[in-house]
């Protein structure tokens, strides 16, 4: 696979843990959410640290699409219903001043920001967007629902537009914003005690400790291995392709999503449960149907946390836990929620009170359908007779022939050929035969 946004760009270089250390806050996992929750805690003038096993931004984030958007799928007309007017334009707001704070940041960040509007639209369901159209105007944002006007190089039933949102460069922006940081690269933790975390470089002691790891890694707390699990998704930049004037994705679950870069098109889709069949066929063909001269050029698969009622978990760890505080299942709305999450987190780290926390609790109840989903796949997965199995949980693991990986169905762990671990919860490497 080739990373469009690791080429061209130099990344800069922080030294790895040597010895023990003590610090205030310690944030484990240099991914975006990592470095802007470091960065609003060196604001306020914390003394804190990152400890990240690799490289910053090497994880996810090289792979995101970085469109930088509130429109969160049709979640506002559902979350009025759930939760209530009130809980949804929080979570709106939320996101709407993270779009503004990326742009803020961008003006001293040089990272290729831009502007642009972004649109949901569907081929078949006019309906269903019509009516999360005025369920977000009811909430204040301008959201606007269109038809034969909607801005794409194809016919659609039906498009939610939302004005003011943007795109940017998700690596020059996120080493941009970590310069400066106390950041330990190549310090892996391996096990949290209390608020100590430890490594094979010296352990960390702090007061408080922010878990920015994708997917929580402590699992005798918290429960997330139920309530999460992880999906795929698949991305080619085009070249010879229309010029969109917004970012764009398509409603429901083979819907494909869209963002111009320079000269380039990102097209992606076929989003599948990771350790599902699936692969890059169903956004070439796309593709093909669409943009016949169209010519790829890079090629990308990244991964997201999937939480159980599309709402992310940010807040404290686990009520046994009361000094560690996480971030997780994104939902494939992993910038503007990275910075939500800072922010929310750096203020329960200080202790101050945030009006969203409720909103986020990961303490929050998890009697919704997607539980029983989860818990059916990885029972199923249990009883697969099979050698290869995943360190993390014991779950059967399948081979990716998409991606020539090790999978894990249950909660998307990633090994390579020779085991090598390349995405966790799994904290340690796959033993392979030769």
């Amino acid at each position: 696979m080739e990373y469009l946004w690791t080429k061209g760009v130099e990344p800069p270089r922080f030294p790895a843990l040597e010895g023990d250390l003590r610090t205030g806050v310690l944030v484990i996992g240099g991914g975006m959410a990592g470095v802007l929750c470091l960065r609003q805690l060196r604001d306020r003038g914390v003394d804190c640290v990152l400890a990240e096993g690799n490289r910053i931004g090497m994880g996810i984030t090289k792979g995101t699409t970085a469109v930088l958007s509130a429109q969160h799928d049709v979640l506002y007309s559902d979350l009025i219903r759930r939760r209530g007017a009130d809980q949804a334009k929080r979570y709106l707001e939320a996101n709407l001043r993270a779009v503004e704070g990326f742009r803020e940041l961008s003006r001293t960040i040089p990272c290729d920001f831009q502007d642009m509007p972004s649109v949901m639209y569907s081929l078949t369901e006019r309906d269903v967007l019509e009516q999360e159209a005025r369920a977000v105007r009811s909430l204040g944002f301008p959201a606007e629902f269109l038809t034969s006007g909607a801005p794409l190089p194809f016919r659609v039933a039906g498009a939610v537009k939302y004005p003011g949102m943007a795109q940017f460069h998700p690596l020059k922006f996120l080493w941009g914003a970590a310069k400066g940081l106390n950041i330990r690269e190549h310090t892996f933790v391996r096990r949290l005690e209390g608020t100590t975390a430890y490594t094979d470089r010296g352990k960390i002691t702090a007061k408080k400790v922010i878990v920015a790891t994708h997917f929580p890694f402590v699992n005798r707390r918290g429960l997330y291995f139920m309530k999460l699990y992880q999906k795929r998704s698949f991305v080619l930049a085009l070249e010879n392709a229309p010029k969109l004037p917004c970012t764009a994705v398509g409603y429901g679950k083979d819907g494909m999503y869209f963002r111009p870069y320079g000269d380039l098109l990102l097209a992606g889709g076929g989003d599948r449960r990771t350790g599902k069949n699936g692969g890059f066929e169903a956004v070439r063909e796309f593709v093909r149907r669409c943009f016949p001269e169209a010519r790829e050029k890079y090629a990308w698969a990244n991964q997201d946390c999937i939480s159980l009622d599309q709402i992310p978990y940010i807040g404290p760890y686990s009520p046994a836990m009361p000094d560690v505080f996480t971030a997780t299942g994104f939902n494939e709305w992993g910038m503007t929620t990275s910075f939500a999450a800072a922010s929310l987190l750096a203020d329960l780290a200080l202790g101050r009170p945030n009006a969203d926390a409720s909103l986020y609790a990961p303490d929050r109840s998890m009697l919704h359908p997607q539980l029983f989903c989860n818990a059916g796949s990885t029972l199923k997965d249990f009883l697969i007779p099979t050698v290869k199995r995943c360190p993390h949980l014991g779950c059967a693991l399948k081979w990716n022939r998409a991606e020539h990986s090790w999978d894990c169905p249950c909660h998307g762990s990633r090994f390579d050929e020779s085991g090598e671990l390349i995405d966790n919860p799994a904290m340690e490497g796959l033993h392979v035969e030769s």
